[in-house]
């Protein structure tokens, strides 16, 4: 098929929306379709179209449908569609979700958390990422335990809590926190400046490349993942294929990814309660060792093959229901 995929992500951008939508481009091509990425749609001719964000990509939704009105039309829905837009901007996100034939979330518990008048629309799947050339914990330093924090710093990433919660740690800790993400506003950027003068165990790496993160995961122990909403956070693919153990917030979009009965939560924004669990993994290899095992258990449902599986599944869905 002729497939436009419509991310509301810049050209370049190493956001989340951005690196699901070329990594969708490379899977779906391998399955022989042709695929554009645009972040506009303007009447091009397509079989199919991806939207990715139901409340940022409305109106290319809006605009496909009007023009192409028998074509299948699949809408992406991501943390803030799910956690957040949908209750400020209500009419427009569920305008997506009632314009599309098929919706896609990316963890397991999203229909728990959309209307259920959308619930008969909804396939979940997980992103992939590729097998690592090397694994969490195989460059660590000695002297260092490393706790990673991957992502942008942005309010809904609560990006800076591994930072604060190691303030609490005991002197005899040898935790350092790498966190490495571009900031969403002016402010955050800031802050984590800030944050690195300030705190002697925080470091602000800035935005990294693909190798660049694949070394940061290499020196690290464990991976922090402290956002206050997500849709399915990439980096828990990373992380569980390089087997790096990880200490989450407790939410949805995380439970939807590690299981429910997942170890290594704390809740959100609780920076004590971090912190103790950042010691706890610093200094009881039993716990350590146990998550480690957990995530490599997560690891097979996270490769490519499945992924592109998954989406081929979906596109056979969107074209079943709009006819």
């Amino acid at each position: 098929m002729n497939i436009i995929i419509i991310t509301p992500a810049e050209e370049g951008s190493r956001a989340g929306n951005r690196a699901t939508a070329m990594r969708w481009h490379h899977l779906l091509e391998q399955s022989g379709h042709h695929v554009s990425v645009l972040t506009e749609y303007q009447g091009e001719q397509c079989d199919l179209l991806i939207a990715l964000h139901a409340w940022r990509s409305a109106k290319a939704v809006k605009a496909f449908r009007e023009a192409w009105p028998e074509k299948p039309l699949i809408v992406v829905l991501t943390g803030t569609d799910i956690y957040h837009y949908q209750h400020e901007f209500p009419d427009v996100t569920y305008a997506s979700m009632e314009t599309a034939d098929l919706l896609i979330g990316l963890h397991d518990l999203v229909s728990q958390d959309i209307p259920e008048l959308y619930r008969s629309k909804l396939v979940t799947f997980r992103q992939s990422s590729e097998q690592p050339t090397a694994f969490a914990g195989s460059r660590s330093e000695p002297g260092q335990f490393h706790i990673c924090v991957i992502g942008h710093l942005r309010d809904e990433k609560d990006s800076l809590r591994a930072g604060v919660a190691s303030r609490h740690l005991p002197d005899d800790s040898e935790i350092i926190i790498s966190c490495a993400g571009k900031p969403y506003t002016e402010e955050w950027r800031e802050k984590a400046l800030q944050e690195s003068r300030d705190n002697p165990r925080f470091q602000w790496l800035g935005e990294l490349n693909k190798a660049e993160i694949a070394n940061l995961i290499a020196v690290s122990n464990v991976m922090v993942i402290s956002s206050v909403m997500e849709g399915g956070a990439n980096v828990i693919s990373e992380a569980c294929r390089a087997g790096l153990p990880i200490l989450a917030s407790d939410i949805p979009g995380n439970r939807g990814l590690l299981g429910k009965d997942y170890p290594g939560y704390f809740p959100v924004r609780d920076d004590k309660r971090l912190a103790e669990l950042m010691y706890r993994t610093e200094t009881d290899g039993e716990f350590l060792a146990k998550l480690r095992q957990r995530v490599m258990e997560l690891a097979d449902t996270f490769k490519p093959e499945q992924e592109r599986q998954n989406l081929e599944k979906a596109l056979a869905l969107a074209v079943q229901k709009s006819t």
